[in-house]
């Protein structure tokens, strides 16, 4: 039985006579937290629409938890949490926002109180009175992903959760994705283009370009991928010409694995810098 959760084959969709996805090949496995990279453009939220069914593809097919079936999937997506950017009521506060979409959601009225107490108390945000006009943009982000987690989901889906976000803000939602696949079993499929981030993050990655994804690799494959070397030496001009001939003395060897950065540019082209 496959482990699949979230599974795209050939999967296609064009806005006109502008083709942003050109047959999409992914795969997310259950307990994954799943790193989509790619530049703006690429088709990440485009993808993200197509999971969420928001948007017709024009081919190919999307299975959900096993099926593709569209009575099914229409079930299936009920199941699965999004943040894709932050919507809620300035003058409201958490609370008030979160009743209200916990209504839009379906959860009973006699549910809310426990339900809201529990996302809030995950985000952090638990006791925080005032309107979310006055929220900082990390405490907004915590707030969308606890409207994402009400009810519990078993798929999770942010779509550039740290975008703005200081330092801090950023080890905050990094914290808190692993928790939510760690004590509330859930699988994660997050974007961000801040790859250094994500490398520390997600334990899969899938590298869109240009509406295709080219690559899905996993933690051990960045510690697999051409590892470079660095070494002291005592004369470096000598090292440099003859490293294995006169005997130099090797002072340190430092071996460092390649970085998902490194790995996305050496896969798409382009520059660091």
């Amino acid at each position: 039985m496959s482990d699949a959760v979230i599974k795209l084959e050939n999967v296609k969709k064009s806005y006109g006579s502008h083709e942003v996805l050109k047959g999409v090949n992914m795969q997310v496995n259950r307990g994954d937290i799943y790193g989509l990279i790619g530049r703006n453009g690429a088709g990440k939220t485009t993808i993200f629409k197509m999971i969420l069914g928001l948007s017709e593809m024009n081919a190919g097919t999307v299975s959900i938890m096993g099926s593709t079936n569209k009575q099914t999937l229409l079930k299936n997506r009920s199941r699965v949490g999004f943040l894709v950017g932050t919507r809620f009521y300035s003058y409201l506060n958490a609370r008030r926002n979160l009743e209200y979409y916990a209504t839009v959601k379906g959860i009973p009225d006699r549910e809310q109180k426990k339900e809201i107490d529990r996302v809030l108390e995950i985000v952090g945000l638990q006791g925080v009175k005032k309107p979310v006009k006055s929220y900082s943009l990390g405490m907004q982000q915590r707030l969308g992903i606890a409207n994402a987690i009400l009810g519990n989901p078993e798929l999770l889906i942010l779509d550039e959760p740290t975008n703005g976000l200081d330092p801090q803000g950023i080890a905050d939602v990094r914290h808190l994705v692993q928790r939510l696949r760690d004590e509330y079993n859930m699988t994660v499929i997050v974007s961000s283009h801040i790859l250094g981030e994500l490398e520390h993050t997600a334990d899969r990655f899938g590298i869109v370009n240009e509406g295709v994804v080219v690559r899905e690799i996993t933690q051990q494959d960045l510690q697999e991928n051409q590892p470079a070397v660095e070494i002291a030496v005592n004369d470096l001009k000598k090292a440099r010409e003859v490293l294995e001939a006169n005997g130099i003395k090797i002072m340190r060897e430092v071996v460092e694995r390649s970085s998902l950065e490194d790995f996305y540019f050496r896969l798409i082209g382009g520059s660091k810098e």
